[in-house]
C-alpha cells in the first residue's frame, strides 16, 4: 500500500459539499451525539480518521472536516486564511451539515479556529475538549519548527523540505510517541494531503495570518468560561508543551486541571482510544 493508496481509502468513506462555492471534504463516523473533530496544521480531517471510529465504537456520531486550503478540500485563493476567517468560514459548514448540537473537539491550530466557530455559534456548543494547542494567545511565540513557515523569502524553500523523508523524522521526534502505531505511508499522506494541487501555499497563507492578540485571547477566554471544558494533553509534546501551552489553556477556561495522556503533538495517531474514551465519558455527564 502506498501514499496515494491511503488517501484513496481516506476519502473513499468520505463525501464533499458545497459551502459557499467551496468544495469541502467530509468525514463522518457513527451515529449519536455529534462530536465536531477540529483539525490543525500540517493536517486534515485524515488526523482523527482513528478518532471517528473510536467514537463511533461509544455511541457517538464524530464528524471531522477538511478546512479550506488543506487536505482534499478547495483551496481559493481569495479567502481569509486567519483564524476568524476560518472560524466564520467552518460556521458556515457547520450551517450546512445541520449541525444544532456541537461538542466541540479542537487541535493545534483548529484550537483557536474552533474557538472563532464556537464565538459565532455558541447556543449550539455542548462541551468543548481541548487537544495540544495555542494557550498564550497574545503574542504567541511559534515554536521552531513552524517559525520558517511564515517568513517571507523563507517559508517556500522550507516547506520544499517537508518532504516524506522529513516528516517522518519530524513525526518521531515531536509528533508521535508510539510510532508503531503509524505506517510509513500514513506519514506521507500527511505531506501529499499538505502539497497537493496549490504545493501547500494556502498553508503558508495560514502560517502568516495568525491573529495573536489581546482581543482574540478575551474573546476565546470569554468562549472557553461559557461552555462546559476539559483539557486533553499529550503530555510529551515538544512544541506546545503542557506546562507552557496547557497551562495557559487551562488558566483561560479557569479549570482545574488537565488530562495527561502519553504522547507528542499528534496524540490521535497514537492515542484515539484514550482520547475518545475522555470524550465520550465527557459527552455522556453533559
Amino acid at each position: 500500500m502506498s501514499s496515494a493508496d491511503v488517501i484513496a481509502a481516506h476519502q473513499a468513506v468520505g463525501r464533499f459539499l458545497d459551502v459557499a462555492g467551496i468544495r469541502v471534504f467530509v468525514r463522518e463516523e457513527g451515529e449519536g451525539p455529534t462530536v465536531l473533530c477540529m483539525h490543525g496544521v500540517p493536517a486534515s480531517s485524515f488526523t482523527y480518521r482513528k478518532v471517528l471510529l473510536e467514537l463511533a465504537a461509544r455511541g457517538l456520531r464524530g464528524v471531522s472536516f477538511d478546512l479550506p486550503g488543506l487536505g482534499l478540500s478547495d483551496r481559493p485563493e481569495d479567502l481569509d486564511y486567519g483564524w476568524s476567517g476560518l472560524g466564520s468560514f467552518s460556521a458556515k459548514v457547520a450551517d450546512e451539515l445541520g449541525l444544532e448540537s456541537i461538542h466541540l473537539v479542537v487541535h493545534d491550530l483548529g484550537g483557536p479556529v474552533g474557538l472563532e466557530l464556537a464565538h459565532r455559534l455558541p447556543e449550539r456548543i455542548r462541551s468543548i475538549t481541548v487537544l495540544n494547542t495555542i494557550g498564550n494567545i497574545d503574542g504567541f511565540v511559534k515554536p521552531w519548527v513552524m517559525r520558517p513557515f511564515a517568513l517571507p523569502g523563507v517559508r517556500r524553500l522550507y516547506l520544499a523540505t517537508f518532504t516524506k523523508p522529513t516528516a517522518r523524522l519530524l513525526m518521531s521526534m515531536q509528533g508521535i510517541g508510539d510510532a508503531s502505531r503509524v505506517t510509513s505511508h500514513e506519514i506521507g499522506a500527511y505531506v501529499d494531503l499538505l502539497k497537493r494541487v496549490d504545493g501547500g501555499r494556502a498553508f503558508l497563507r495560514m502560517m502568516a495570518s495568525f491573529e495573536s492578540t489581546a482581543e482574540a485571547e478575551h474573546r476565546y477566554r470569554a468562549v472557553l468560561r461559557s461552555h462546559r471544558v476539559q483539557i486533553i494533553w499529550g503530555e510529551n509534546d515538544p512544541a506546545l508543551k503542557v506546562e507552557v501551552e496547557g497551562e495557559a489553556v487551562r488558566r483561560l477556561a479557569g479549570i482545574d486541571s488537565i488530562h495527561r495522556i502519553p504522547g507528542k503533538h499528534f496524540l490521535q495517531e497514537d492515542q484515539a482510544e484514550a482520547i475518545a474514551e475522555l470524550v465520550a465519558a465527557f459527552v455522556g455527564s453533559s
